[in-house]
Protein backbone atom coordinates (compact mmCIF):
# COMPACT_ATOMS: atom_id res chain seq x y z
CA UNK A 1 0.00 0.00 0.00
CA UNK A 2 1.22 2.88 -0.99
CA UNK A 3 -1.07 5.66 0.81
CA UNK A 4 -1.64 4.07 4.11
CA UNK A 5 -3.70 7.17 4.99
CA UNK A 6 -5.75 7.81 2.06
CA UNK A 7 -6.81 4.06 2.93
CA UNK A 8 -7.96 4.96 6.77
CA UNK A 9 -10.09 8.22 5.30
CA UNK A 10 -11.49 5.55 2.71
CA UNK A 11 -12.41 2.84 5.10
CA UNK A 12 -13.96 5.28 6.99
CA UNK A 13 -16.22 6.85 4.46
CA UNK A 14 -17.00 3.01 3.41
CA UNK A 15 -18.17 2.47 6.40
CA UNK A 16 -20.67 5.63 6.71
CA UNK A 17 -22.07 4.84 3.77
CA UNK A 18 -22.58 1.25 4.32
CA UNK A 19 -24.16 2.65 7.82
CA UNK A 20 -21.84 0.63 10.02
CA UNK A 21 -21.54 1.44 13.41
CA UNK A 22 -17.93 0.59 13.75
CA UNK A 23 -14.84 0.19 11.45
CA UNK A 24 -11.66 -1.67 12.11
CA UNK A 25 -8.12 -0.56 10.45
CA UNK A 26 -4.32 -1.26 10.34
CA UNK A 27 -2.89 0.85 13.18
CA UNK A 28 0.53 3.33 12.57
CA UNK A 29 1.34 6.11 14.89
CA UNK A 30 0.29 8.85 12.63
CA UNK A 31 -3.35 6.99 12.00
CA UNK A 32 -3.52 7.34 15.97
CA UNK A 33 -3.26 10.49 16.07
CA UNK A 34 -5.45 11.66 13.22
CA UNK A 35 -8.22 9.75 15.32
CA UNK A 36 -7.77 11.52 18.28
CA UNK A 37 -8.52 14.46 16.53
CA UNK A 38 -11.16 13.63 15.29
CA UNK A 39 -12.14 11.99 18.87
CA UNK A 40 -11.50 15.60 20.28
CA UNK A 41 -13.60 17.79 17.61
CA UNK A 42 -16.53 15.44 18.01
CA UNK A 43 -16.66 13.57 14.90
CA UNK A 44 -16.36 10.15 16.19
CA UNK A 45 -17.88 8.49 19.29
CA UNK A 46 -14.87 6.39 20.52
CA UNK A 47 -11.85 4.70 19.67
CA UNK A 48 -9.84 1.66 21.03
CA UNK A 49 -6.31 0.99 19.96
CA UNK A 50 -5.89 -2.65 20.30
CA UNK A 51 -2.52 -4.38 20.25
CA UNK A 52 -2.54 -7.70 18.11
CA UNK A 53 -0.10 -8.76 16.13
CA UNK A 54 2.92 -6.97 14.94
CA UNK A 55 1.00 -3.78 13.87
CA UNK A 56 -2.26 -3.50 16.08
CA UNK A 57 -5.70 -2.42 15.11
CA UNK A 58 -7.68 0.79 15.78
CA UNK A 59 -11.72 0.38 16.59
CA UNK A 60 -13.65 3.70 15.24
CA UNK A 61 -17.07 3.74 17.05
CA UNK A 62 -18.82 6.46 13.97
CA UNK A 63 -21.26 8.89 15.23
CA UNK A 64 -24.83 9.31 14.45
CA UNK A 65 -27.54 11.89 14.79
CA UNK A 66 -30.11 9.25 17.05
CA UNK A 67 -32.77 11.28 15.11
CA UNK A 68 -31.85 11.37 11.21
CA UNK A 69 -29.47 8.67 11.06
CA UNK A 70 -27.17 11.21 9.78
CA UNK A 71 -23.22 10.89 10.31
CA UNK A 72 -21.20 13.68 11.74
CA UNK A 73 -18.67 13.22 9.05
CA UNK A 74 -20.09 14.85 5.92
CA UNK A 75 -17.03 14.38 3.91
CA UNK A 76 -13.26 13.00 4.38
CA UNK A 77 -10.93 14.89 1.68
CA UNK A 78 -6.84 13.74 1.39
CA UNK A 79 -5.14 17.00 -0.14
CA UNK A 80 -1.31 15.70 -0.16
CA UNK A 81 -0.59 12.65 -1.61
CA UNK A 82 2.63 10.63 -1.86
CA UNK A 83 3.11 12.14 -5.20
CA UNK A 84 2.13 15.65 -5.00
CA UNK A 85 2.42 16.74 -1.50
CA UNK A 86 1.23 19.95 0.27
CA UNK A 87 2.41 22.85 2.20
CA UNK A 88 1.19 25.66 4.00
CA UNK A 89 2.93 28.33 5.98
CA UNK A 90 0.44 29.70 9.49
CA UNK A 91 0.01 32.67 7.13
CA UNK A 92 -1.79 30.73 4.55
CA UNK A 93 -3.68 28.36 6.52
CA UNK A 94 -6.74 26.42 4.46
CA UNK A 95 -9.65 27.43 5.44
CA UNK A 96 -12.04 24.55 5.52
CA UNK A 97 -15.99 25.55 5.05
CA UNK A 98 -15.25 28.79 5.89
CA UNK A 99 -13.93 28.17 9.49
CA UNK A 100 -17.26 25.38 10.49
CA UNK A 101 -14.58 22.27 9.14
CA UNK A 102 -10.94 20.74 10.04
CA UNK A 103 -7.96 20.79 8.33
CA UNK A 104 -5.41 17.82 9.77
CA UNK A 105 -1.72 19.11 9.42
CA UNK A 106 1.37 17.33 9.70
CA UNK A 107 3.71 19.85 11.37
CA UNK A 108 7.16 19.54 13.27
CA UNK A 109 4.97 19.50 16.64
CA UNK A 110 2.79 17.14 15.23
CA UNK A 111 -0.18 16.47 13.78
CA UNK A 112 -3.09 19.04 14.51
CA UNK A 113 -5.41 20.70 13.09
CA UNK A 114 -5.21 23.88 11.14
CA UNK A 115 -6.81 26.28 14.10
CA UNK A 116 -3.48 24.93 16.79
CA UNK A 117 -1.25 25.49 13.86
CA UNK A 118 -2.18 29.04 13.67
CA UNK A 119 -1.79 29.43 16.78
CA UNK A 120 1.10 27.99 17.42
CA UNK A 121 2.71 30.18 14.10
CA UNK A 122 3.86 26.99 12.51
CA UNK A 123 2.94 25.33 9.10
CA UNK A 124 3.21 21.83 7.62
CA UNK A 125 1.64 19.69 5.51
CA UNK A 126 -1.54 19.50 4.93
CA UNK A 127 -3.01 15.80 5.29
CA UNK A 128 -7.05 16.02 5.03
CA UNK A 129 -9.71 18.23 5.13
CA UNK A 130 -12.75 16.99 7.37
CA UNK A 131 -16.44 18.25 7.69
Amino acid sequence: MTDPIADYLTRLRNAIQAKHRVVEVPASNLKKEITKILFEKGYILNYKFVEDGPQGTIKVALKYDPVNKVNAIKKLERISSPGMRKYTGYKDMPRVINGLGIAILSTSKGVMTDKEASELKIGGEVLCYVY
